[in-house]
């Protein structure tokens, strides 16, 4: 299937795609320190650079966009454009993340996923989340 943007304009679309303080992990934090729990972000001294960090409860949360980290949902469909590139890139990113879970399990942290497509249910995603912190 071919791209119906130019190389040079997908180069720039994807040149954009961030890392950190994405749509999906605003909202949830949002709504995390709304019901009053403070948190840290992105330390870099864990493994994977937890995107919300809770170290008194030595707990830590991950958002992961569904595209980007191969959930099997409806938004983390294969691509079909250029799978020779993306396909392994995908896999990388999943070996990548249980490699940082183990990590962390083993530094004696809990790690919790939150898919991007969760967060359609916002409330459904946060009170997943504070049964995560309260255990």
């Amino acid at each position: 299937m071919a791209d119906h943007v130019t190389a040079e304009r997908r180069s720039y679309i994807m040149s954009k795609v961030g890392q950190k303080d994405t749509k999906p992990e605003l909202a949830l934090r949002r709504a995390l320190h709304g019901l009053g729990y403070r948190f840290r972000l992105h330390r870099r001294d864990l493994p994977g650079s937890p995107d919300i960090v809770f170290p008194s409860r030595r707990k830590v949360v991950f958002v992961h966009g569904c595209f980007w980290h191969g959930h099997g949902c409806r938004w983390g469909r294969q691509p079909k454009s250029r799978p020779e590139y993306w396909l392994p890139k995908i896999e990388t990113n999943r070996e990548r993340d249980k490699r940082v879970l183990t990590e962390l399990r083993d530094a004696g942290w809990e790690p919790q996923v939150v898919w991007q497509c969760e967060l359609r249910d916002i409330e459904g995603a946060v009170d997943r989340v504070e049964a995560f912190l309260r255990s």
